[in-house]
């Protein structure tokens, strides 16, 4: 596995060997820190892609196209000699004797270790049954199903003649009142109420109902102030989102979701409440906290391990003299990346490694066209200048030069004529599923089960080909 070619870094088995699980903003972050290192660099991850999850909300809600947010690790790392990338799944680690199993029982060597594997939809126990109906937001395959059952929601509501029927398929449950189901509510209805208003004639899009819950007492608790909270609150509902707060789900089935006695009749589910560290952190053998992450050192090393680092989604960290851990913000990923590489450097200089001291930039959400709200320490904005400044950053953060101007060419675009270009329902015929679809609204048909993921145990979507219509009784 460590062999390579004799012109490359990697086939100098003297240097140290660092391997990296995960290409997201901090595996991807500590791997390019260690360009000019003397090492050999192993990035493994399952996909082939750095995924921008920031922006992941748009592909499913039809705003941009995958590939706008989405660039080949190995064009990141183009400039790293000293790196390879492995397309796999690590499945199994002995950090005793320092090897990672592979998918394909591939047995992989390191001298320093890096988790960055990143995080999964976290249903709180419930992944066998809720996972069937509420679809989670973690990777652009998610994203790619939402954009299909929201706009084939649409397209069903076009053909059906029952009153009641159309109501539910134009329903829309966003569970989870943080910044991505924040986003995501702002997106729908920006989406139903001004990119397809006109593209009917049998329905009327800007009437579907968007309803986003919470149950804690109000939207962006994690890290906003209170009247930041507010001023989000209040920006979703003047776009016409239903915000319903302190409200606990009992249960999701293929009728809606139960809320104790009342049931929210929904086409479509999604979920945004939560996520938890890959199987692989329990793999390890070391202390977890709630979520699957790895309590970490201040300096970002695994207790007990000191050439083991876990950063972003697989790790937690209460910083010296505060009282929460840091949040899970690309951010927070980046910067730790940053810093477990520079703490490898000073290792193999004999020199002490140094405690993660995180720089608070700021954290922000978007709700729609020209809304947003922005916090940076004292400073709080929301409306057009906050949308402004979101939209800025975020151009910022994307990694290559097409992404940048594809991205703000789209966003001129659909600012300008209130119109989105992603609007495809792909991979099948489409119109045989609108009676599938159809079924389903009349909970005539229930989906299949969500197949378990055998990796990480998380529940895949079912897809359009997995709804079966039945007969009508």
């Amino acid at each position: 596995m460590d062999s390579d070619s004799p012109e490359t870094p990697h086939a100098r088995t003297d240097l140290p060997h660092v391997v990296i699980v995960g290409g997201g903003f901090g595996g991807l972050r500590c791997a390019r820190e260690l360009r000019h290192v003397p090492v050999r660099i192993t990035l493994v991850d399952r996909s082939n892609h750095h995924l921008f999850q920031p922006l992941l909300y748009q592909v499913a809600i039809a705003g941009l196209s995958a590939p706008d947010i989405a660039y080949p690790i190995r064009t990141a790392l183009r400039n790293n000699a000293n790196a390879v990338t492995l397309l796999a799944e690590v499945v199994d680690a002995d950090l005793g004797n320092r090897t990672l199993t592979l998918h394909d029982r591939k047995i992989l060597h390191f001298d320093y270790l890096v988790v960055a594997a990143g995080a999964r939809t976290n249903y709180f126990g419930h992944d066998a049954d809720w996972g069937r109906y509420a679809l989670g937001l973690k990777n652009v395959e998610d994203a790619l199903e939402i954009r299909t059952r929201v706009l084939l929601a649409f397209e069903t509501a076009e053909r059906e003649p029952d009153p009641e029927l159309r109501e539910k398929l134009m329903t829309f449950v966003v569970i989870g009142g943080g910044p991505t189901g924040v986003e995501v509510a702002g997106a729908l209805r920006e989406l139903a109420r001004a990119v397809l208003a006109r593209d009917f004639r049998m329905i009327d899009p800007s009437k579907a109902r968007v309803v986003l819950i919470e149950q804690n007492e109000r939207v962006l608790k994690a890290g906003f102030d209170p009247d930041v909270s507010e001023r989000a609150k209040k920006q979703l509902e003047d776009l016409g989102v239903e915000v319903r707060l302190k409200t606990r789900v009992d249960s999701i089935d293929q009728r809606g979701v139960h809320i104790g006695s009342e049931l929210i009749q929904a086409g479509t589910v999604l979920w945004t409440a939560g996520v938890t560290a890959r199987r692989l952190t329990q793999k390890l053998g070391v202390e977890l906290d709630r979520a699957g992450r790895i309590v970490v050192e201040q300096d970002l090393t695994v207790p007990g391990h000191p050439d083991v680092y876990a950063i972003g989604d697989n790790a937690t960290l209460i910083p010296a003299g505060a009282t929460q851990p840091l949040p899970g913000l690309a951010a927070v990923a980046v910067q730790e990346g940053r810093h477990a590489a520079r703490n490898i450097e000073r290792s193999l200089r004999g020199e002490l490694r140094t405690p993660f001291e995180y720089f608070d930039k700021g954290i922000m959400a978007t709700i729609g066209r020209s809304r947003a709200v922005v916090q940076a320490s004292r400073f709080k904005l929301s409306g057009f200048i906050a949308w402004l400044a979101w939209l800025f950053v975020h151009l910022l953060l994307l990694i290559g030069f097409r992404n940048r101007l594809i991205v703000l060419l789209n966003w001129a675009w659909q600012y300008l004529t209130y119109r989105s270009g992603a609007r495809l329902i792909t991979g099948w015929r489409s119109w045989d599923w609108t009676m599938p679809t159809a079924a389903h609204a009349r909970a005539l048909a229930a989906p299949q089960p969500r197949p378990l993921d055998p990796t990480d145990g998380q529940p895949e979507p079912a897809r359009p080909s997995q709804i079966q219509a039945s007969p009508q009784r």
